[in-house]
C-alpha cells in the first residue's frame, strides 16, 4: 500500500470515528430532550403558573412562588455580574494586557471558572448568610453572580482581542480618548459577542442548585422579599424529583422544562435580533 493510500484510509477512519462520536452524542441528547419534553409538557397547566408549591401529601399545586423567586434571583445576579464582568473584560483587553495585576486577575478568573459551584455557595454562606443571620434571596443572587462574572469577563476580553488594531488607531487619530475608544468603538464592534457571553453566563447559572441550597434555600409560600428565604426552581426541582409524591415529581418535570425553554428562548431571540441588525 502506497503512502497516499495509507493517508486516504487514515482519513476515512478518522472521519468515521468522528461521525460515530457525533452520532452517539446526538442520540444521547435527543433521548434527554425527548424525555424532558414528553414528561415536562404533560405537567404544564394553568395551575403551574397560578398556584404555589403544595404541602406534602396534598393534591394539585404549582410553581408560582418558585418561578417568581427564580426570576428575581436571576435578575439581580445578572444585574450585578454583567457590568462588573464587562468592565473587567475591557480593562484586561484594553488597559492591562501585560501588567502584573491583569495577569493576577486572569489567574483568579480561571480559578473561579473551574471552581465547583458548591464551593461558591459555601463561600457565600460563610461570608454572607452567617454574618446576616439567615438565608435570603440576596445571598442567592450574590452566589450566582460570582459564578457568572468570570464567564462574562473571559468572553468580553476574548471578543475585544479580536478587534483589529487599525480600528483603535483610527479612533485615536481623530482625538478620541482611550475610554471613548474602549466603550464606543471596540466594545460596540463586538457587542454581539459580548451579549452572547452574557447569555452564556445566564445559561450557566439558571439551573444551578447547590449554591442556592446554601444561600436562598427555599420557601413554600409566595414571597418577593429578597431579604428572606426565597423559593426557586432549581431547589424545588431537586426536592420534588426525589419525593415519593407523584404530583411533586410531575411539578419537577414541569419546572425542568421551564428552565430549558427559558435558556432556549433567550438564545434564539438574541441571535435573531442581532442577525436582523447585521442584515440592515
Amino acid at each position: 500500500m502506497t503512502l497516499y493510500n495509507r493517508r486516504i484510509w487514515r482519513n476515512r477512519i478518522g472521519i468515521s470515528l468522528s461521525m460515530l462520536a457525533m452520532s452517539l452524542g446526538l442520540i444521547a441528547l435527543m433521548w434527554i430532550l425527548w424525555t424532558l419534553f414528553s414528561k415536562g409538557f404533560a405537567a404544564l397547566s394553568l395551575d403551574l403558573f397560578t398556584q404555589d408549591t403544595p404541602a406534602p401529601g396534598s393534591d394539585g399545586g404549582g410553581l408560582r412562588n418558585a418561578i417568581v423567586g427564580s426570576g428575581l434571583i436571576l435578575f439581580f445576579s445578572m444585574l450585578i455580574s454583567t457590568p462588573i464582568g464587562i468592565l473587567a473584560g475591557i480593562y484586561l483587553a484594553e488597559y492591562g494586557r501585560v501588567s502584573k495585576f491583569a495577569s493576577f486577575t486572569r489567574f483568579m478568573t480561571d480559578i473561579m471558572l473551574s471552581a465547583p459551584s458548591i464551593v461558591i455557595g459555601l463561600f457565600v454562606y460563610a461570608l454572607f448568610v452567617v454574618t446576616t443571620g439567615g438565608f435570603s434571596g440576596w445571598a442567592g443572587s450574590l452566589a450566582l453572580a460570582l459564578i457568572a462574572i468570570p464567564v462574562v469577563v473571559r468572553t468580553t476580553e476574548n471578543m475585544l482581542k479580536l478587534v483589529p488594531t487599525s480600528l483603535r488607531e483610527a479612533a485615536f487619530a481623530v482625538g478620541a480618548p482611550r475610554w471613548q475608544v474602549s466603550l464606543k468603538v471596540t466594545l460596540r464592534a463586538v457587542k454581539s459577542g459580548v451579549v452572547t457571553g452574557v447569555l452564556l453566563a445566564m445559561a450557566r447559572i439558571t439551573g444551578e442548585t447547590a449554591p442556592l441550597l446554601f444561600t436562598a434555600l427555599n420557601n413554600q409560600f409566595f414571597s418577593t422579599n429578597m431579604a428572606e428565604p426565597m423559593g426557586n426552581l432549581p431547589v424545588v426541582i431537586f426536592q420534588f424529583a426525589l419525593s415519593p409524591y407523584e404530583n411533586w415529581v410531575n411539578l419537577a418535570w414541569g419546572g425542568a422544562l421551564l428552565i430549558a425553554l427559558l435558556v432556549l428562548a433567550v438564545n434564539i431571540g438574541v441571535r435573531v435580533v442581532f442577525r436582523n441588525k447585521v442584515k440592515h
